[in-house]
């Protein structure tokens, strides 16, 4: 693929990733708060504006970018991204410091992904994940940055996701912190946020 078939990224390099870098931080920030991002990228389907905005906003030459089988063969969509960010590519989820996902319901399990060190946390994965809907309703989570009680969930996603939510923050400070992306809007589930389990 030559240099002039990648589609464009940020329009202004700079101001738009330090923007889109903010929006992330204040999701994180604020554990189930679901805000808009107005990303004006169009990328290479099936990734999301707002999806390939983070990346290009957090990931560069020295990290590396895991797609899902939904964007693995995707030679466009993997161009895309090493343009665009430097980023390698990794062949595996393990070790990765982003993971893309664009198919939810056959993600790798969060306790596979790479979670860090007692020593160093910051070494596991941060994963984003391209869903079809979030809502403040559902799930409830309570923890740092959330005053009382907030509800979240998000569609689709594997059957099993609460039981694994409910393990990831029990490894913490270790364990995988979860950006959502729809189409129009981020949200954010750091490891630190703790999930009231029910049956």
């Amino acid at each position: 693929m030559s240099i002039s078939a990648v589609a464009p990224g940020f329009t202004d390099s700079v101001h738009d990733a330090q923007r889109v870098f903010r929006a992330v931080l204040g999701a994180l920030a604020r554990p189930g708060r679901i805000a808009r991002l107005d990303a004006t990228l169009v990328p290479p389907p099936p990734l999301h504006s707002t999806a390939a905005a983070i990346l290009l906003a957090l990931a560069d030459f020295e990290t590396t970018v895991w797609l899902d089988d939904g964007l693995s063969d995707d030679s466009e969509v993997a161009e895309f991204l090493r343009f665009h960010t430097g980023a390698r590519l990794a062949s595996s989820w393990r070790e990765a410091d982003f993971a893309l996902v664009t198919v939810p319901e056959r993600m790798p399990a969060l306790a596979t992904f790479a979670q860090g060190t007692p020593e160093y946390p910051d070494r596991s994965t941060t994963i984003v994940i391209q869903v079809e809907a979030m809502t403040n309703a559902g799930w409830e989570f309570f923890g740092p940055g959330i005053p009382d009680r907030v509800q979240f969930s998000a569609a689709p996603l594997p059957l099993d996701f609460q039981r694994q939510l409910a393990e990831n923050r029990a490894r913490f400070p270790r364990g995988v912190d979860l950006i959502f992306a729809t189409a129009a809007d981020i949200a954010a589930l750091p490891r630190s946020a703790r999930i009231v389990e029910r049956a």
